[in-house]
């Protein structure tokens, strides 16, 4: 039971009397906030605004602009999964997105919040008109914005304005009276600090991915003409094919798992020295196991979902460990390959995209839908062999190893026998670095937005118990 005293006068402002609405935690915050120095939050932009509707048309990744969702731009690489508008016939300057906005959904995503680093104006990425940009006066302040709207109190602010019945939405008239507080000009320096270290560190993390990508690309001989091949929709290859009774498998009738870009793929992978994936691994490749998920908040654990940890800060549901057998086995260890083994072949789906658990992901219950792949450090790398796993070659051999209707998964026996290209130790190594020291950079970063985001909290939390 939650019991608190209020004055006649709030009860007056508010035209309300009922208890729920004078006891949720927005309107404790809103009133904590208003006690002390604050101003809304329009006093602290020049602009908030969304960049309306206009003509999207989607196109291939050489013809186009990235455009960004609402998941996009929160997900630890806004690029990997987004769609890509004509720069002939979607362009939009209103619709770009600069460096140092801040980004909030305005229909469903509701306080899903990004601070948009360099990387989306070097790109030259453009947003959806669900994405409400919030453009601060003074560039020195917006990292302190971010956090706030990030923290738990922004966020409970967000969702009080937020109205609608199946969908709820928010518009940019509503957030502009939000109440900021304002802290000492030391406080809120340091909090914009620690934000623009943490997106600085999250555009090199993704630059050294890029370049172990590129770098494996090159040392296979790739040519630019293969490797935009590869990276097109299967919509954009040759599916018409002939093949001999012999050639076909034990394991599959599925025609797009003969795709001669499949074929192809494979050759380039094994024109030099390579193993079998099986080979490289402790065991072959296994989903986690099913179990019930019931919501506790006591003995609990969080779940993450395949779709959580594509997120910049992943962020799942706390459930009770005691319905978990073999909990200590469902946890993910340092060095694992996780997979999303479950889901459609769209484009921008994760299905069959990989991720490294390496930082911020160790030792964190993922659901049994994201395959594991441990990789036998004795033999390779573990970074190594996640740039092979995640290169655009091996996402469209996966794809074209599935099986099922409308929810697909991946044929095991079949992606054991796949290629994995073989260097010198030396570059292997090299491989290896870049990617664990992207990830440790991912890692700071997120620990660098945490520490901004409770220095918030604590300064407000101190407010109510004063």
């Amino acid at each position: 039971m939650r019991v608190t005293n209020i004055k006649s006068q709030e009860i007056y402002s508010s035209m309300r009397i009922d208890g729920s609405y004078h006891l949720s935690h927005a309107v404790i915050f809103e009133r904590s906030i208003e006690e002390r120095e604050y101003v809304p939050l329009y006093h602290l932009t020049d602009r908030i605004f969304t960049a309306g509707r206009s003509k999207r048309m989607y196109t291939q990744k050489e013809r186009g602009l990235p455009y960004l969702s609402n998941s996009d731009v929160i997900a630890q690489n806004p690029f990997q999964n987004c769609k890509y508008n004509s720069k002939k016939y979607g362009y939009d300057e209103n619709a770009f997105i600069k460096e140092g906005m801040i980004l909030t959904g305005r229909v469903g995503a509701i306080a899903q919040t990004a601070y948009a680093t360099r990387e989306f104006e070097e790109k030259q990425a453009m947003g959806s008109d669900n994405i409400i940009r919030i453009v601060t006066k003074c560039s020195k302040g917006s990292g302190f914005l971010y956090a706030f709207l990030n923290s738990k109190i922004g966020r409970t602010l967000l969702w009080k304005l937020a109205t609608g019945g199946v969908q709820p939405y928010i518009t940019e008239d509503m957030i502009a009276s939000i109440p900021v507080p304002i802290f000492s000009s030391h406080k809120q320096e340091e909090i914009h600090n620690l934000i623009v270290e943490a997106a600085e560190l999250r555009v090199e993390a993704n630059q050294l991915l890029e370049e172990a990508e590129r770098n494996l690309v090159e040392k296979l001989k790739i040519t630019i003409e293969d490797n935009n091949l590869f990276a097109s929709s299967e919509k954009k290859t040759k599916n018409i094919y002939s093949l001999q009774r012999n050639d076909l498998s034990t394991l599959t009738f599925r025609g797009r798992n003969y795709s001669p870009r499949k074929q192809n793929i494979l050759a380039k992978l094994k024109s030099n020295s390579y193993d079998r994936l099986i080979d490289v691994l402790e065991r072959p490749p296994f989903y986690g196991s099913r179990f019930k998920r019931i919501e506790a908040s006591k003995g609990n654990i969080e779940l993450l979902s395949q779709g959580d940890i594509f997120d910049y800060k992943p962020k799942g549901r706390m459930i009770s460990s005691r319905n978990i057998a073999n909990l200590n086995e469902e946890i993910v260890k340092k060095g694992t390959i996780l997979i999303p083994a479950q889901g459609t072949l769209g484009e921008n789906e994760i299905f069959g995209h990989a991720k490294f658990v390496w930082g911020y992901l160790e030792n964190k219950l993922i659901a049994g839908h994201a395959m594991r792949f441990i990789p036998n450090t004795a033999l390779i790398r573990e970074g190594y062999l996640f740039a092979v796993l995640s290169s655009n070659m091996w996402f469209r051999l996966l794809r074209n190893s599935v099986y099922g209707t409308n929810l697909l998964g991946f044929i095991i026996p079949m992606i054991n026998e796949y290629p994995i290209p073989r260097f010198e130790k030396e570059f292997e190594e090299e491989i290896d670095a870049s990617v664990k020291n992207a990830y440790e950079k991912h890692t700071t970063a997120i620990d660098k937005e945490y520490q901004a985001i409770q220095l918030i909290e604590k300064e407000i939390e101190s407010w109510q118990q004063s």
